[in-house]
């Protein structure tokens, strides 16, 4: 299973402008240190999350301190399901000066009941794939006869007794 962002982490997610005195890197390392695709850091920029970065002389990206986090906090809130939506709405929340814990609160909860509708569906989807799965097991010679009774089924074809 793939990690997912867990409590534990503190701090705010540092202005644009703190980059002007750090190290800056080239959009292949920040995709690296990041986890994130090169192309996916790009459409981020294009939508508006992320900040556009500076560039160099010759036209390359270099992105600072300040886009590592907040690539980082897009990342993990995506990877627990947040949109693109949300995700703005939990950057704003965070660069407040006194993030607002009721808000991401709320916001979060909205989102865990989605979440868990979604799980609920997806168990139903588990339940009927496993009945139609079993139509075909409770077949003789299945595997050897014209016909199939999931795909009769995803035809809305009756499965004539078989």
């Amino acid at each position: 299973m793939r990690s997912v962002a867990t409590p534990g982490s503190r701090g705010k997610i540092a202005p644009a402008d703190a980059d002007a005195a750090g190290p800056l890197i080239p959009i292949g390392a920040l995709a690296a240190r990041t986890r994130c695709n090169i192309e996916t850091i790009r459409f981020y920029e294009k939508i508006g999350v992320l900040p556009k970065p500076a560039r160099t002389e010759g036209g390359h990206r270099v992105y600072g301190r300040s886009h590592v986090e907040r690539l980082t906090f897009i990342r993990r809130a995506r990877e627990l399901g947040f949109t693109l939506d949300e995700v703005r709405a939990l950057l704003q929340l965070a660069a407040a000066s006194d993030v607002p814990c009721g808000q991401v609160k709320d916001l979060a909860a909205t989102h865990l009941a989605e979440v868990t509708t979604k799980i609920a569906d997806l168990r139903a989807m588990q339940k009927a794939l496993t009945a139609l799965i079993g139509q075909c097991d409770a077949r003789d010679d299945a595997a050897d006869q014209p016909g199939c009774p999931l795909i009769e089924t995803l035809l809305g074809s009756p499965t004539n007794g078989r």
